[in-house]
């Protein structure tokens, strides 16, 4: 996929983007942030007239306001763990059906640390995931570096670099 836009730009940058794009497609974002903690509905709605393309953002930092909130099945947590590919796919299915008016979705779980990494998901791991509606979840997996300021902002950048590639994608 070609990129049209520096995909290491600034995430203000990548917002005025988004701001542009997505009501000039009609389309609305809904969030569902773990690892983030609504840092990236913050990164949208910092800017003036974000209600006309920013639809709602859910914290769902734990297993119990994924499952109430999104409807993640507490089987799933079990297997795969609230850092899984399939967990932040369940994310994103959870937030379209819980915001009605939006088009598109972005989810994210990791573990940003400083604790809480294991050998099979070191800190710095995070899924980002995105939908748009009556499409499937595409998740991937990311591996960051630094401390947990740099993963959590790494993670709100790769969200948006990753929507914005998604959206002018199609």
């Amino acid at each position: 996929m070609t990129t049209l836009y520096d995909p290491d730009g600034a995430i203000d940058e990548l917002v005025g983007q988004l701001a542009a794009l997505l009501p000039a497609r009609d389309r609305r974002l809904a969030t569902a942030e773990s690892c983030t903690g609504g840092m990236i509905a913050a990164a949208c709605t910092d800017i003036p007239g974000s209600s006309a393309w920013f639809e709602r953002g859910y914290v769902t930092y734990s297993n119990e306001a994924k499952q109430s909130d999104l409807g993640v099945a507490p089987a799933m947590l079990a297997d795969h763990g609230a850092v899984s590919a399939p967990v932040v796919a369940a994310m994103t299915r959870g937030v379209l059906t819980a915001a009605p008016g939006a088009d598109w979705a972005i989810a994210v779980s990791g573990v940003a640390g400083p604790a809480g990494g294991s050998a099979d998901k070191p800190v710095g791991t995070v899924f980002i995931g995105w939908q748009a509606r009556g499409g499937q979840p595409d998740v991937v997996r990311y591996r960051f570096d630094g401390d947990r300021r740099a993963v959590r902002h790494a993670s709100v950048l790769a969200a948006l670099v990753g929507l914005r590639e998604r959206v002018d994608a199609g």
